[in-house]
């Protein structure tokens, strides 16, 4: 091979490697919820994973859009030391209800901002957790966010999912399963088994109170007999 052959495959390897980079750098600084799937009418704990993508600057605060096409009745955030976490609620063009309680609004917006010592530097990452429920009946929850950083940039994580090609910024999705199909084979079987592991139970400590009297008895007896048989050798 000459040499004109070997520059041209080191171009094209390093082309490819600037190309491989390019594509897998962002892709790992995406901000993402976990887990990835939850039960529709059900409670559940998300995490919003924030990393920083810049080599120069922290991040100092995340905002969450929650949708208000498929509002949330209960939303609470979970204390973080050095992070002050706020939310905000928007009136609903549709009232839903939660607990026997209709509600007209509900939280569209979750806003966490660091104090001066706990920003996300450089190389690190950041979760913030939040409970939420009864999770709507709809395919998915898409949360819009945005990281702000201390030379004032904002990167929009505002995409959502399609068919094609993954987005530069997609917005953290959650899918949501139907209750029914989440616990259908569990349902029948489980309390069954529960019911009947409770009646042996129950059975077994009946017989060993039972035991439990019957043996003191025996005792208070022989104890008497004892102390007769010592009075009349006295």
């Amino acid at each position: 091979m000459n040499r004109s052959l070997l520059a041209r495959a080191a171009t094209i390897a390093a082309a490819v490697t600037a190309i491989t980079l390019g594509v897998a750098g962002p892709a790992s600084a995406h901000v993402t919820v976990n887990p990835k799937e939850a039960t529709q009418g059900g409670y559940t704990k998300v995490t919003f994973r924030v990393p920083n993508e810049k080599d120069n600057a922290n991040t100092t605060k995340v905002e969450v859009s929650l949708p208000a096409s498929s509002p949330i009745g209960s939303v609470s955030l979970k204390p973080m030391a050095g992070w002050t976490g706020q939310t905000e609620t928007s009136k609903l063009a549709t009232p839903i209800k939660v607990h026997d309680s209709e509600l007209t609004e509900a939280v569209t917006k979750i806003t966490w901002t660091a104090d001066a010592n706990s920003a996300i530097k450089p190389g690190q990452f950041q979760e913030f957790d939040v409970s939420l429920g009864p999770l709507p009946e709809t395919d998915q929850l898409v949360f819009k966010a945005l990281q702000t950083y201390s030379d004032g940039d904002v990167v929009r994580w505002i995409e959502e999912p399609t068919s094609g090609a993954e987005p530069e910024h997609p917005a953290p999705v959650l899918k949501l399963t139907k209750k029914d199909a989440a616990t259908a084979a569990a349902d029948p079987v489980a309390v069954a088994a529960t019911s009947n592991d409770s009646d042996k139970d129950s059975s077994n400590g009946t017989a060993y109170g039972i035991a439990g009297i019957l043996l003191g008895l025996a005792g208070l007896v022989a104890g008497l007999l004892a102390y007769r048989r010592a009075a009349q050798r006295g």
